[in-house]
């Protein structure tokens, strides 16, 4: 390994790095100081990634600009991630050094996903970010609602893991290589071991994605996680299914059946999602469903691949994002010893808690697609990009998808400041990490709704 190849691969050297000295760490002196240390390891890889352009072709990996950019934003995402869970955790007396060595881990799995050149590569790092999230799930012992939605995320997990792994296998094969560079010039012969590959692979990314039907574990294991946990699951975790999926989607299309197959996987979740999410009482739930919905905008996405689909995929992916965790984090923030779910429980506080407030109604607003906030640009680049590419039916079955989930995130809205609390109690005062874990993500919503340009070239940029 020459000097460029450790200057490449720098940010996962040090989130190891930091992963082992947080164990160690903990088991020596248990205590909170240690996410601080792992918001400064974080940090170190997210600067290392910025700051530094190296790029290096190694086996397995291959770091380029488009890893780069992409750990950038999931490192980013971590940060975000610790900054809610510091308050949070100790509030729940969630103590150790699991919840943050674990994190570190995820991270570092996604940071492999996004390198990988080759299928056990990207085996490899989809199944470390998830099996960190089995016990990031888990992680409040008390819980037996954790208890339970970690068991059926396990379960489903690994039933998803041994349909993608035989899938891999499949490829292998019938191609004789791992590598998809290759893949993709032999993909194109009409062999069943190839066609059934790239099938049981596209399945098992649908349940990463929460895709229907690969979806139902997601209200489950989201009402049951503690809320910063839920807050990357369902936001880094689902970048880096897409991240993998980008990589695959040149040996997909060699397969006529992954367009149909797709195409199906989109209206469903569309549907599906927003359709059940009106029903749910629950803050997590409706959340846990309406992202079924927003994969599904996703997956549409990537059914109008040759018209730009690939960038229209991305930019909804960082507008999620930013509305995920700024809605993740209004949550943990104004939950106290008891998770706040209910919806009802949520009544008045948009005055009483101005700042956690206003942040959980714009990111309503962004996964309405209401300008001027990130959700409405990615909402139109991808209507625009299916109607370039000809899928009227899809991108029509979208847009009435789009305006039923109004209701519902509006919804939200109209508790938060058109209803009086039921009871009035005394407000907590934020700390600055709560203060930034709020502000970031809401100052993304409105920066990408009013000026999304810089990230539009970025994105031109790291796929070219």
């Amino acid at each position: 390994m020459t000097t460029a190849d450790i200057y490449a691969i720098m940010p996962l050297i040090i989130l190891t790095a930091g992963c082992v000295l947080c164990l160690l760490a903990g088991s020596l002196r248990p205590g909170f100081y240690l996410y601080p240390a792992a918001l400064a390891v974080v940090g170190a890889a997210l600067l290392w990634c910025v700051c530094v352009p190296a790029e290096s072709v190694m086996p397995g990996m291959t770091v380029n600009r488009f890893s780069r950019a992409s750990s950038a934003f999931f490192y980013a995402t971590g940060l975000v991630a610790l900054l809610m869970a510091y308050g949070y955790n100790r509030r729940r007396g969630i103590e150790g050094e699991e919840y943050p060595a674990t994190l570190l881990f995820a991270l570092l799995g996604m940071g492999v996903t996004c390198s990988a050149s080759n299928l056990l590569m990207l085996f490899l790092g989809l199944e470390a970010f998830t099996f960190a999230f089995y016990i990031l799930v888990t992680i409040e012992r008390d819980s037996i609602l954790g208890g339970e939605s970690g068991l059926k995320y396990l379960l489903n997990g690994t039933l998803s893991a041994a349909v993608m792994g035989m899938g891999m296998a499949l490829l292998y094969a019938g191609s004789g290589t791992l590598k998809l560079a290759e893949l993709t010039t032999v993909a194109g012969i009409p062999e069943p071991l190839l066609q059934a590959g790239i099938g049981m692979i596209l399945i098992g990314l649908a349940f990463k994605l929460s895709l229907v039907p690969a979806h139902l574990w997601t209200p489950d294991v989201y009402q049951g996680a503690p809320a910063p946990v839920t807050a990357l699951l369902s936001t880094a975790s689902k970048g880096a299914a897409v991240v993998a999926l980008l990589l695959l989607f040149p040996l997909l299309q060699t397969w006529q059946g992954g367009h149909d197959l797709l195409w199906l996987l989109a209206l469903l979740s569309m549907l599906t999602g927003n359709l059940a999410a009106l029903l749910q009482p629950g803050i997590k739930r409706m959340l846990a469903w309406s992202s079924i919905g927003q994969m599904g905008y996703v997956a549409l996405a990537f059914v109008a691949f040759p018209a730009g689909g690939d960038r229209a995929a991305l930019l909804y992916v960082v507008a999620y994002a930013a509305a995920g965790l700024a809605a993740f984090g209004a949550v943990s923030i104004l939950s106290d010893t008891s998770e706040r779910d209910d919806i009802d429980s949520y009544r008045g506080l948009g005055y009483r808690n101005p700042l956690a407030g206003a942040v959980l109604a714009l990111a309503m607003f962004s996964l309405a697609g209401i300008p001027p906030t990130a959700g409405f640009m990615a909402k139109f680049a991808v209507f625009a990009a299916a109607l370039r590419a000809g899928e009227i039916t899809l991108a029509l079955a979208g847009i009435a998808s789009a305006l039923v989930a109004v209701f519902f995130y509006l919804r939200i809205v109209v508790v938060l400041y058109m209803k009086k609390p039921a009871e009035l109690s005394e407000v907590r005062a934020l700390t600055v990490a709560e203060i930034l874990a709020l502000g970031i993500p809401g100052a993304t919503l409105v920066l990408l709704g009013v000026y999304p340009q810089p990230l539009l070239d970025l994105l031109k940029a790291i796929l070219a």
